[in-house]
């Protein structure tokens, strides 16, 4: 393998080549002592939440180094979407898959050995084929191969939530090509699972890159799903905006919902193994390009799901695992911006993913999923903060509480319960450590149960102790203390309750225990908090939004490959008029700046030029100004208008004489009043009408235009709404 080039002999350090690359100002957390490692050829196992930016890990030294960077991805969906991305960045990248004819092969072989690529995406099926190797082989002898990236490595261990037994020969790289670093890089995986990667892959002394778990941007609650599910479920879809994916436990749940949902006039499509290809293929290039807001789908709608831009992901049915229900719940928001994430919890549906589980033909596999699921139940019916139960499971601590979801927002009555948790305890010692919860339980009520008085445990001195408490809450307690890691338990389906350092310190008295006793079961609170836009920003927003569409469908690429919608919402708040000023938006890079450049910045000019806006967000601290500093801010173009009405034109003829669209006008006029200028509003709205607009703005004091309009008649216009509102505020005291 050739040699490492130095990044500082073409880029003065690592962040230049990332903004001149990939548009970005900074590395996110983890990435560059990744970058670094890879640089230096050493192996390295990358675990990083979703949207965490583990692709970058790999793709910047691709671009570093000499050689091709070989990239495993396990579905065909994912790699052609990251090869779209790269190439719209201006990057050499391409893939080998079933889907290509012989001709489309040998021709981007041929790209390979001419040293026109830097980052080539394979499926294993595809790695491990017939005469690969030798392609391999060619490469090293010609261009180089830079290093292999493992994607999705949790898939090697049996341990992970979607293991694949053809990823475990992948251990066949570092035989054949021991010279040549490996990296694998996963969004989940438990300590057990990384152990388990590192043997499979046999990776040598790796750099092991642990990113926080946590997802703050993401909400999190559970709803009780009862008789009307169905409708609980329609009333949250049509109240939240945004793209969205509905998880279904079978293929069936996925066909019924589609078709009810499309009935009540929702824009949705299904997937799952069941259908066709095509089908499958079909409905997941129009949701993730904007062609339909949902899809309602079984967990074989994955890992090929890459759209940044989901504002919500519901779980119509129990997940399978904590793992799983992290992955799939955490397609939301990757972007990081704020997304919701609702699972519904019927005791019924519980009772459905174990009678699938007893359909495994190997009983360790039944034992294991069997645990699994009763985490999940108990993440469920948890009274404590949500995502402290969820980064416990991966190993992580997390402090306080997260206030984003619904057990923080919305808390239980909290109690002291340290004497009992004293007894509990003391009970899982009296047993040697030996037993699950349910038998710890059984001591504690003074159950005589064959098996208890068999092990002579009724004569223990924690034996009934805990009568005056129920099954319930001795239950409540025992997850308690887990989810406070106050006690651990074994992984590896048997589940057996250990004492801890912590445990000792309870029983010692050296720490109080407190319970959150649930109350009635309710459904959750407000969806989650959006961006507080103003109406100029989400109007920008909304131009920026369809011109991206319009680009990515005469490019065939989904939407969020021509930029993503944090991008596009730093647009709309700073507004850039000039080449300069668009290139320091995060996410333009030499490339984006290049393509883009232009027809962005014509579209934000021409939006401010409608509308009377300046560029650059400090018009926001402007506001804060004294009204005399503020006048001399107001630009000609404000002025002119303000002469026109004074000399008694109406709207409609100023927009007419100026050559402007009368919503223009109407925008001058209303920074105009806000700035203390003398506009007569009796001659722009009629006082009958300004009358009626004001009994709404009293009643709806904060709402948005849209709202107001809808409590008035359908001849009221935005721009009399905005007028009247204008010289209202003006009005009011404070």
């Amino acid at each position: 393998m050739a040699g490492v080039e130095s990044p500082t002999a073409t880029f003065p350090s690592l962040e230049t080549a990332l903004k001149h690359h990939f548009g970005y100002d900074q590395f996110r957390p983890g990435q560059r002592p990744v970058i670094e490692a890879v640089l230096k050829n050493q192996d390295a196992l990358v675990i990083m939440p979703t949207g965490g930016g583990k692709s970058l890990c790999y793709q910047l030294p691709a671009l570093l180094k000499l050689g091709v960077m070989v990239v495993v991805s396990p579905l065909i969906a994912l790699m052609q979407d990251q090869v779209d991305s790269l190439t719209d960045n201006g990057v050499a990248a391409t893939c080998l898959n079933s889907s290509l004819d012989y001709n489309t092969i040998r021709q981007r072989e041929a790209e390979l050995l001419a040293g026109h690529i830097k980052l080539l995406y394979v499926s294993p099926e595809r790695l491990m084929s017939a005469g690969f190797f030798g392609l391999l082989e060619r490469l090293i002898q010609t261009v180089g191969v830079s290093g292999f990236a493992i994607d999705e490595a949790h898939c090697v261990s049996e341990w992970g939530h979607d293991f694949r037994p053809e990823y475990r020969q992948l251990s066949v790289l570092r035989e054949k090509f021991p010279q040549i670093e490996v990296m694998g890089l996963t969004a989940t995986a438990t300590e057990r699972v990384r152990q388990d990667i590192v043997q499979q892959l046999r990776l040598r002394d790796p750099l092991i890159q642990v990113s926080s778990f946590n997802r703050p941007n993401l909400f999190y609650e559970v709803r009780p799903k009862g008789r009307d599910g169905y409708g609980d479920l329609l009333r949250q879809v049509k109240q939240t905006q945004g793209s969205g994916i509905i998880y279904c436990l079978s293929r069936k749940r996925v066909d019924e919902l589609a078709q009810r949902l499309t009935a009540d006039g929702e824009s949705i499509l299904p997937y799952h193994a069941g259908l066709a290809d095509d089908t499958r293929r079909d409905n997941q290039t129009r949701f993730i390009r904007d062609d339909v807001r949902l899809m309602v789908a079984t967990v074989a709608f994955g890992m090929g799901i890459n759209k940044p831009d989901v504002r919500f992901v519901i779980h119509y049915d129990i997940p399978r695992n904590i793992e799983g229900y992290y992955q799939e719940s955490g397609r939301a928001g990757r972007d990081g911006e704020a997304a919701h994430c609702t699972l519904y919890l019927a005791y019924g549906d519980v009772a459905t993913a174990d009678y699938l589980i007893g359909q495994k033909p190997d009983a360790d596999e039944q034992r294991i999923a069997r645990q699994q699921l009763r985490q999940m139940v108990d993440y469920a019916e948890t009274t404590v903060c949500r995502r402290r139960v969820q980064l416990s499971y991966f190993g992580e601590l997390l402090e306080g509480l997260c206030h984003h979801c619904d057990n923080c927002t919305n808390p239980p009555p909290v109690e002291d319960w340290t004497l009992e948790a004293q007894k509990f305890l003391s009970c899982v010692a009296r047993c040697q450590e030996r037993f699950g919860m349910a038998h710890i339980i059984d001591v504690l009520r003074g159950s005589k149960k064959q098996k208890v008085m068999d092990l002579g445990h009724d004569q223990l001195s924690t034996h009934g102790i805990g009568k005056d408490r129920s099954v319930d809450e001795w239950r409540l307690l025992g997850r308690s203390l887990l989810h406070q890691r106050l006690v651990d338990e074994t992984t590896d389906g048997y589940p057996v309750l250990k004492l801890n350092a912590a445990s000792w310190q309870v029983l010692r008295k050296q720490i109080a225990v407190a319970v959150a006793v649930p109350k009635d079961f309710a459904p959750g609170p407000a969806e989650a908090s959006t961006q507080d836009d103003t109406p100029e920003v989400a109007q920008l927003l909304t131009v920026l939004k369809a011109l991206r569409k319009t680009l990515a469908d005469q490019q065939s690429v989904p939407p969020y490959v021509v930029f993503p919608e944090s991008a596009l919402r730093q647009m709309a708040q700073t507004r850039p008029q000039t080449l300069e000023a668009f290139s320091q938006v995060s996410g333009v890079g030499s490339r984006k700046l290049a393509q883009y450049g232009e027809v962005f910045t014509d579209a934000i000019r021409q939006f401010c030029a409608d509308y009377g806006l300046e560029s650059d967000p400090g018009a926001a601290g402007r506001r804060d100004r004294p009204l005399r500093e503020r006048r001399q801010t107001t630009g000609d173009t404000h002025r002119h208008t303000l002469e026109l009405h004074r000399q008694g034109l109406s709207m409609a003829e100023i927009a007419d004489q100026r050559g402007l669209k009368s919503s223009t006008i109407a925008n001058h006029l209303e920074q105009l009043i806000r700035q203390g200028e003398a506009v007569e509003v009796d001659n722009l709205v009629a006082v009958d009408r300004q009358h009626t607009i004001v009994a709404v703005l009293a009643e709806l004091e904060n709402a948005s235009l849209t709202d107001i309009r809808d409590r008035l008649d359908p001849t009221y216009s935005y721009e009399e709404i905005r007028l009247v509102r204008a010289a209202w505020q003006r009005e009011q005291p404070g």
